[in-house]
């Protein structure tokens, strides 16, 4: 079975939760990762907060394979520190994975429409791309630092296939270069079917698109954000949150149904996880079963999956993997 986790709002939406979630529930033989370092997936293992932005956080699983895909990108010293902390022995890299160097880096911080207006993270990601579009941008193939790491990342996926692949999206559906609110978006697409084309499936052999809201909406960054509060109205909400790369405040808006159904039809999911439901309503830490969340709470989700007309298998209630209230066999998916 191939299961695809993709953002539906503007990225930070836990995407990264639920795959490890995947990871301990499913218990898959193959994680990849997609994207770029300029995103940080979360993730809070027995206390402690890691911040991921090159390997899947499927590591929570001991014996599940980590890969990173091969149109993703990655920085060579993130790459190795992150493998050898979480994956040692058990990541791989495609040789055709792009590769961010310095000089990109140094490119994206100078341009000041990137930095200044559309609020680019300045991690050479943008300019990496046009490199890569242009052809002339090294690929993971030519270090040798990370020869010992390579393998065929879209051949590991169809071998995996029987013993079950998680594939980790990245940031967010509106970030999308081709969906998304152009030009505040990311240097790629972000949408289901471009994570599929990143890693090198087919839309045939996928079983499951599993699209990520959270119970609010946030946004880094430039660009528009429908029904944005003051900063003073998301800290009295407890809403208040920082970008896991760059450390900058979180923009907030209530949960916006419109962006939903519009993240629907551009990912056509098969079943909807929405995260953070804790923060929206307090009595909801922790739960794991859905007759344990509050009757408040358990009446908007209601609400919510009969306008997206699409199954709400998981909710998280809490930063743990665990802390997740699993619908799936309840609802046949």
């Amino acid at each position: 079975m191939i299961q695809v986790v993709v953002d539906g709002f503007f990225g930070d939406t836990g995407k990264g939760k639920i795959a490890a979630y995947l990871a301990t529930a499913d218990d898959p033989t193959l994680c990849v990762r997609t994207g770029a370092p300029n995103a940080g997936h979360t993730i809070t293992v027995a206390g402690e907060t890691h911040v991921l932005r090159t390997i899947p956080t499927c590591f929570v699983n001991p014996k599940t394979k980590l890969a990173v895909a091969p149109g993703a990108l990655i920085r060579v010293d993130l790459f190795l520190a992150e493998a050898e902390k979480y994956g040692a022995g058990r990541t791989f890299l495609d040789p055709q994975t792009g590769v961010i160097e310095e000089r990109h880096v140094e490119f994206e911080k100078s341009d000041e429409f990137l930095m200044k207006t559309v609020g680019s993270t300045g991690q050479g990601v943008g300019a990496a791309m046009v490199d890569r579009a242009l052809r002339r941008l090294k690929l993971a193939r030519d270090f040798d630092i990370l020869k010992p790491y390579l393998a065929d990342v879209p051949a590991l996926v169809h071998q995996s296939r029987d013993g079950g692949v998680v594939v980790e999206g990245t940031q967010g559906t509106f970030l999308s270069l081709y969906h998304g609110t152009y030009p505040y978006v990311t240097s790629r697409d972000t949408t289901a079917s471009g994570l599929l084309s990143e890693v090198g499936i087919g839309p045939k052999a996928v079983d499951h698109v599993i699209l990520v809201f959270k119970a609010f909406v946030t946004r880094v960054g430039g660009g528009p954000l429908p029904g944005e509060l003051t900063p003073e109205e998301a800290e009295r909400r407890g809403w208040t949150e920082r970008g896991a790369v760059t450390g900058r405040p979180r923009r907030v808006a209530p949960f916006q149904i419109e962006l939903a159904k519009r993240a629907v039809l551009l990912n056509t999911p098969t079943q909807i996880a929405i995260t953070k439901i804790d923060v929206l309503f307090k009595e909801a830490a922790g739960a794991e079963k859905w007759s344990d969340l509050p009757l408040e709470a358990r009446k908007w989700v209601e609400e919510i999956e009969n306008q997206l007309k699409t199954p709400i298998t998981l909710l998280g209630t809490g930063p743990a993997p665990h802390h997740v209230v699993d619908m799936r066999r309840e609802k046949g998916v």
